[in-house]
């Protein structure tokens, strides 16, 4: 009897590892957009710093 329920722990196990995995995999992408950002972000200033000021 417990050996039918290895299929239902080994299922759970996959599972979570699947879902691990996936959610390391959307903080990668979301990690290299907001990199992305901040370096677009970053040239922003730099231009504005560097352009006459209108003050």
């Amino acid at each position: 009897m417990p050996d039918r329920n290895l299929a239902y722990l080994f299922a759970a196990f996959a599972v979570t590892w699947a879902a691990f995995f996936a959610y390391v995999f959307y903080l990668a992408v979301k990690n290299r957009e907001l990199r992305r950002e901040i370096e677009l972000l970053r040239k922003l200033l730099e231009e504005r710093d560097e352009s006459p000021s209108s003050h």
